[in-house]
């Protein structure tokens, strides 16, 4: 194992060049296997939780969806919070900012985009909520994705760049998960479902937020600085992918033809709340197909 791990690093060296030594020793940024083995462990629980859970119950799990949310909520809004004060007290230059140009700041926003790595192994458990509800439609393409590949490219993102240009989308995506988190924690309790209207607005507040992330980007791009330009390159290509994909949603989701088929989506809930957020709906072919659709929860 110690061989590979070697391997491992030397292969990424060549790749990317040194990684950033201010990271060193910090908890699962050493090397890349322990992020790698629980993205693996999720998409095994992805595809064998429905399954498994096919002749069982479903769970309620509105307590601990509360305080799920409610603490997905506060981190959000620390990170968010921690982020903006950062890149004010740093003096972060809008159109390309170097790792290694802010001293104290840079550390401070270290720091941060730790907790933001770290919070997207946590998210990890919106799935398994949907496969322990039995809410298996939620379980898209889109959800998967998101979900599976932002751990990872966030670990390679705080050992190669982890400060400067960085802060931006983190930032940005901080401020729309306070949003979504606090509107599932919300609808989590069912007396609070009539009055949360703003679902759309979040799904068209990450898509603004995917393109914001793009145009500042491409401001490295043009005038460029001592952020290396692959990461730049390769930052809008992903958020192009979101684009597609949430965009594709956005439509399924909000365009449907008549309103019985608007009335059966606004029954469907996710996380505990309304399906149409963050890629959640049944407008996206399950990954499960072999569970037959189940009447609602009423709880």
């Amino acid at each position: 194992m110690e061989h590979f791990d070697a391997s491992l690093s030397t292969y990424f060296k060549a790749l990317l060049g040194p990684r950033d030594t201010r990271v060193k020793g910090w908890f699962l940024l050493d090397n890349y296997i322990p992020t790698f083995v629980c993205s693996v462990i999720y998409l095994l629980i992805v595809w064998l939780g429905p399954k498994y859970m096919k002749n069982k119950q479903p769970f309620s799990c509105r307590g601990i969806l509360v305080v799920y949310n409610l603490g997905l909520t506060l981190l959000s809004l620390y990170m968010f919070c921690e982020l903006v004060t950062g890149v004010w007290q740093g003096s972060y230059n809008f159109f390309c900012q170097g790792t290694r140009n802010a001293g104290e700041s840079d550390m401070k926003i270290i720091h941060v985009l730790w907790w933001y790595y770290f919070s997207k192994l946590i998210e990890f458990m919106d799935t398994f909520f949907f496969i322990l509800r039995k809410n298996n439609h939620q379980i898209t393409v889109l959800h998967v994705y998101h979900h599976a590949t932002m751990f990872n490219i966030w670990w390679f993102v705080m050992n190669w760049v982890p400060c400067g240009h960085s802060y931006f989308g983190a930032t940005l995506n901080s401020f729309i998960h306070v949003l979504m988190y606090s509107y599932y924690g919300l609808s989590s309790v069912p007396s609070m479902r009539p009055y949360l209207w703003w679902k759309k607005y979040i799904t068209q507040g990450q898509l603004v937020q995917f393109v914001l992330t793009i145009i500042q980007t491409s401001c490295g791009v043009i005038w460029p600085c001592s952020f290396p330009l692959g990461w730049l390159y390769f930052q809008i290509a992903y958020m192009i992918s979101l684009i597609a994909l949430f965009t594709n949603f956005y439509i399924k989701t909000y365009n449907r033809k008549g309103a019985s088929r608007r009335k059966d989506h606004l029954k469907d809930h996710q996380n505990g709340s309304v399906t149409a957020v963050n890629g959640h709906t049944n407008s996206f072919s399950s990954l499960e197909n072999s569970v037959k659709p189940r009447k609602q929860r009423k709880d």
